[in-house]
């Protein structure tokens, strides 16, 4: 459960702590007062989408933490870590855009903040009501409660594949006349790479051949002067003659001292070293062969590839892949009717396939309907809605991507009416009720221990109100609730009941938590009941409200 919610600088809270307790939490105070804005933090520490303007005026950044409690032993687990008492989500949101996540003083990114969130606590907002207005989202809610995810993954595998057959008898399906121009165009091209004789690295060997024919005279000179310099002529000594003349010349003294052998010796390997470089120069010089129209014949090389390139790809390799491509689509299109014969085959196999796995995912699918029919149903007469029909209803298509099954919530709220599309006939406050009753029945299923509710009694008033807060008071005893609301009986059966507030100070706006006593959430109720000016007569009623929900809650222990 969530133990204690910490904010900094997030909107008009400069620094806040509210210590959630187990049950029913809920939160009241006037419109506008920032309870949006406590829920806005619960999600940015979940890793949900936010934005920079989140942070308040002349902060550079703002912070949250979340710490929790009797985490589920799967958390631990996915984080790779010894359970602990205590789990700890932080995040900072910086003003340039930057967010640094921490779970228990460890990096993470945001996206793994959200997917750990997701098992700790889920946020059900106003807008979740109108998801049920929206009829693809009935065959989500029906397979998240009917666990169908791993038949889906074996029905969306085989359909996959069944696809992927299409796709490759449709591209080898063609008119005869689109046929031949293509068998044309491929063999143009083939010929033309194949006249080409093209090589892996030709282009940057004959680049190089290139740059040596364009300087072979200066390259001559410089090698012929570097052997003549070493080696000398029949006129005349070269370094590796006087080299050898000045070792020479210490031959005679190199016995009378330790000095002069040591430089006879350096002479030697100078002698030799200069040695190895008359012989490479030498070699260096007979190497130097190229005819004089070898240059002419390397820049055709390089123009052909130049103009093959245009049209193929940009290097050789490019062009020989693309060469493989086109002999493999002439076979193809060639062998065309074999293939299809082939395929045709394996693609009645895949339907087949796909069709009985389509039929295992609807009769799951069917079977979990009658279930959730019956579950909404329950739920509902509890929340004063025992009038109600409520049906899912199926229809068939061809298998797609999500089966072969068309589903959507039908209902009926009056005796005698028939049955119809939830988005015809649901008032905001018949919403307010299918929706609670479908995250109650669908929360049962997973092991997220806290649930937040922002405003989802909106439209709802009277005997249902009552209803609803004694719905969220019995999910409130498996799970803890944290509830934002207008609605005095809501607040009444709370455990737990905190006051938004806001307030001014040296010209800045502040909005403050403070959990109630006894005393001051009869007042808070009887605010909730007639507006600022409370009278003896609210605080009556806000008192009787109180004695009934602790009433209510002792009937539920």
């Amino acid at each position: 459960m969530l133990q204690l919610l910490h904010i900094e600088n997030i909107a008009i809270i400069e620094r806040g702590d509210i210590v959630f307790e187990p049950g029913f939490n809920a939160l009241t105070g006037e419109t506008g007062a920032g309870k949006s804005i406590v829920i806005d933090s619960m999600g940015a520490v979940l890793g949900y989408r936010t934005s920079r303007e989140l942070i308040r005026t002349g902060a550079n950044k703002a912070f949250v933490s979340a710490c929790f409690t009797d985490v589920p032993a799967q958390v631990w687990e996915d984080l790779g870590v010894e359970a602990e008492e205590e789990l700890l989500l932080q995040r900072e949101i910086h003003a340039d855009g930057k967010n640094v996540c921490r779970v228990n003083g460890r990096p993470v990114t945001v996206s793994q903040l959200r997917t750990l969130g997701s098992r700790l606590l889920n946020i059900h907002g106003q807008h979740d009501g109108q998801q049920l207005l929206d009829e693809e989202q009935h065959l989500v809610y029906l397979d998240a409660f009917g666990r169908t995810a791993s038949v889906w993954e074996q029905y969306h595998e085989k359909y996959s594949a069944l696809q992927a057959l299409r796709r490759k008898i449709q591209s080898l399906q063609m008119d005869e006349a689109e046929k031949a121009r293509r068998v044309d165009t491929l063999r143009y091209q083939i010929d033309e790479l194949e006249r080409a004789q093209l090589k892996a690295g030709e282009e940057e060997e004959l680049q190089r051949r290139r740059n040596f024919l364009r300087n072979g005279e200066k390259l001559i000179s410089a090698v012929e002067g570097a052997n003549f310099s070493l080696n000398g002529d029949d006129g005349s000594y070269g370094a590796l003659a006087l080299l050898r003349q000045a070792q020479d010349f210490l031959a005679p003294i190199r016995t009378l001292d330790d000095e002069y052998a040591e430089l006879y010796s350096r002479f030697e390997q100078a002698y030799s070293d200069v040695y190895d470089l008359a012989e490479t120069i030498r070699d260096q010089r007979d190497g130097l062969d190229f005819s004089p129209h070898e240059l002419d014949e390397v820049e055709s090389r390089l123009d052909l590839l130049y103009r093959l390139k245009k049209k193929y790809g940009p290097t050789v390799e490019d062009m020989l892949e693309y060469l493989d491509k086109c002999r493999g689509e002439l076979d193809a299109i060639e062998y065309a009717d074999d293939a299809l014969i082939h395929l045709e085959k394996q693609r009645a196999k895949a339907e087949k396939e796909t069709a009985e796995a389509a039929r295992v995912l609807s009769a799951m699918r069917k079977e979990a309907a009658a279930e959730l029919e019956n579950r909404i149903l329950t739920e509902l007469q509890q929340l004063d809605m025992g009038k109600i029909r409520f049906s899912v209803a199926f229809e068939e298509q061809e298998p797609a991507e999500n089966g072969a099954d068309t589903v959507r919530f039908l209902m009926s709220a009056n005796v005698g009416e028939e049955l119809r599309a939830i988005n015809k006939i649901a008032s905001g406050g018949e919403l307010a009720r299918i929706m609670l009753a479908m995250k109650n029945v669908l929360s049962e299923q997973d092991q997220v221990g806290t649930m937040v509710f922002d405003e989802v009694d909106t439209g709802v008033s009277g005997r249902a109100a009552q209803k609803v807060a004694e719905k969220m008071a019995a999910i409130s005893r498996k799970k803890q609730v944290l509830c934002v609301t207008h609605l005095p009986q809501l607040a009444a059966m709370a455990d737990t009941h905190f006051s938004v507030e806001k307030g001014e100070r040296d010209g800045r706006t502040y909005t403050q938590v403070r959990q109630l006593d006894r005393t001051q959430r009869r007042e808070e109720l009887a605010r909730l009941t007639g507006g600022a000016h409370v009278s003896e007569v609210m605080l009556s009623g806000a008192e009787e409200l109180l004695a009934e929900a602790e009433k209510f809650k002792g009937n539920l222990a």
